[in-house]
């Protein structure tokens, strides 16, 4: 099972990143599989720990793959050299116990050395839940057909408009106008490269 979580790590001068990361366990241990290059990859590398967040603020997963909003506020972490959100629920801090390289993706099996809860967890949200859907398609735009997106984020916006607050149609917003820019570049990469092969 993965878990959809925000991994923060910090670079050897402090300096926050925020990035949201399916997480799976193996047994007590954790997994993260970033793919290269990687911010949290390097850093994790660089001081051996990161943070794993537990939120329901999915503006954060929305605002990080979209670019819209990056800069969260962060706490320094307890026990590791890295940071937690300041608003999350929960978190998990996390130290690297083995590291199996790989040139694409290299797997990071992480121990957890220290846990604390900040607030109660609310129950579910289906919009919330389609925000997170919605930005794990947006981070793979690249990579998927377009029919299959319009086809995906029409199912989920129905999702967003039955049970969204503001923080999800906030989140919705970004992720649909990152679509759009991101077919909008096609389209126009496409006729630079028409009009050129005219000339």
């Amino acid at each position: 099972m993965i878990h959809e979580t925000i991994v923060t790590t910090a670079a050897c001068d402090g300096r926050p990143h925020i990035a949201p990361m399916g997480a799976r366990y193996e047994g007590e241990r954790i997994i993260l599989s970033p793919f290269r290059p990687s911010v949290t990859l390097d850093n994790i590398v660089a001081t051996r720990s990161a943070v794993l967040n537990f939120t329901t603020d999915v503006r954060i997963f929305a605002g990080c793959v979209t670019h819209c909003a990056t800069d969260w506020p962060t706490v320094a972490a307890s026990r590791v050299a890295s940071v937690r959100l300041t608003e999350s629920l929960a978190h998990a801090e996390l130290e690297l116990d083995e590291l199996r390289d790989d040139k694409e993706r290299p797997v990071l099996v992480m121990k957890c050395v220290h846990r604390e809860n900040h607030a109660p967890f609310a129950g579910f949200n289906r919009a919330q839940s389609a925000v997170v859907e919605g930005a794990i398609l947006v981070s793979r735009l690249f990579m998927l057909p377009a029919d299959k997106v319009d086809r995906e984020m029409a199912y989920l916006q129905i999702a967003i408009d039955k049970t969204a607050g503001d923080n999800e149609r906030t989140a919705w917003g970004w992720l649909v106008a990152a679509v759009a820019r991101y077919r909008a570049n096609l389209e126009e990469t496409a006729n630079h490269a028409a009009t050129s092969a005219h000339h």
